[in-house]
């Protein structure tokens, strides 16, 4: 009888039908979810381009300066809203674990991390009362970078929403990486304007070491070529740049290196003298802020100069642009002594050392007056030939 069933012409219609049916409903329950997925992910960038705009606005209010009445918030506040934000992260990441993200725990994950991200910017700009540029610009830009890493991260989470790729659910994991970093950078953003501006010297410093650095490989020419080298091959030619100085070129270069080396030492000793200063019981910051700010942009102004005198070293020398460079670096020395002075921070450590520069740009001024001289003169020229040339004008006169 069950033979005879399977081989009703009716039943096989039935059958049939149940399967058309079955496959007509699961063809509209895939096209309710793409529809309800569409819908999901057009307010979830909805809300997502809302709170990045609100973002957007914090930021510019950034670039105020804010008026000096206002409470000044403390940075470590700033850092403890940074791990909350970290938190914040990983939660988004965690979701993104399992087969299939709700929306709705997306959404809610959303609003508590961009309110936690506006509290950010806000006592980030509270932070900033009485700060000078170079505070400021260090602020902006640890705060720019937890901004950056968080828009990517969001922009993630709605584009992966939905998406059977593995491969790209595992770009959320990445992005809550960056987050974390740009969290964690905010302990090391400086604090004050002395931390700031101090760092920011010693980078001067640094940039003038690697300067430095370059000007001492600087070598005389070698007065016979190296055994087997082929003179038809430039292959080496790159290899012997700032290596065929001339003996007057040498005399001059080495008192350079010397001059940067003096260099160094002043900015040094400035450093030194600016962190004796800040340790007085009378010293207010607020005060010697923007005497502070002018010292750094003297530094940065003297590294300019460091890096155009190691420039015009290399065959054939700038003599004028070497005279120049060190008269600036000999006038923004002086003004930052007297910086120093009103400041009630000039010390002899320093003073010695701007006397040992001064003494070597004098000495280097003195090499390049005497070869400019020498240069003056033709070198295949005897005194007899100068004789009888000054003869032969006289007789034409």
């Amino acid at each position: 009888p069950d033979a005879q069933s399977s081989l009703n012409p009716k039943n096989h219609k039935t059958r049939q039908t149940n399967n058309q049916n079955f496959t007509f409903n699961l063809q509209n329950q895939q096209q309710r979810e793409r529809e309800m997925g569409k819908r999901d992910m057009e307010r979830l960038n909805t809300r997502l381009s809302s709170y990045m705009s609100n973002i957007h606005e914090t930021l510019q209010i950034l670039d105020q300066t804010p008026t000096s009445s206002l409470q000044k918030l403390s940075w470590d506040d700033v850092i403890n809203i940074g791990e909350q934000l970290s938190k914040q992260a990983t939660t988004a990441g965690m979701l993104f674990t399992g087969e299939r993200t709700e929306v709705k725990a997306l959404e809610e994950n959303m609003e508590a991390y961009f309110n936690v991200l506006q509290g950010l910017l806000l006592h980030a700009y509270g932070s900033t009362v009485g700060a000078g540029p170079t505070l400021t610009s260090n602020v902006h830009a640890s705060i720019k970078q937890a901004v950056d890493c968080s828009f990517m991260l969001w922009k993630e989470c709605v584009s992966s929403y939905g998406s059977r790729d593995k491969e790209l659910k595992l770009n959320v994991p990445q992005r809550v990486g960056t987050v974390w970093e740009a969290c964690s950078a905010l302990k090391k953003t400086p604090a004050t304007n002395i931390v700031a501006i101090g760092r920011a010297m010693t980078q001067v410093a640094v940039s003038m070491k690697d300067v430095l650095r370059e000007m001492k490989e600087l070598e005389p020419s070698s007065s016979e070529p190296a055994d087997g080298a082929d003179d038809d091959d430039d292959d080496g030619d790159d290899d012997d740049f700032g290596k065929d100085l001339s003996p007057e070129e040498m005399k001059i270069a080495i008192l350079a290196t010397q001059i940067v080396s003096e260099v160094v030492t002043v900015i040094k000793e400035l450093i030194r003298s600016i962190t004796t200063m800040v340790k007085r019981e009378n010293f207010d910051e607020t005060d010697a802020v923007e005497s502070l700010e002018k010292l750094l942009k003297l530094s940065r102004d003297v590294g300019a100069q460091v890096d155009e005198l190691g420039a015009c070293l290399y065959p054939p020398q700038e003599h004028p642009a070497i005279t120049l460079a060190c008269e600036k670096m000999s006038n923004l020395t002086d003004e930052m002594g007297k910086i120093l002075e009103s400041l009630n921070g000039f010390t002899e450590a320093f003073s010695e050392g701007c006397k040992a520069l001064e003494k070597t740009l004098e000495m280097l001024r003195v090499e390049i007056s005497n070869s400019s001289a020498d240069d003056a003169v033709p070198q295949d020229s005897s005194e007899s030939d100068v004789v009888a040339r000054m003869q032969n004008l006289a007789v034409q006169g």
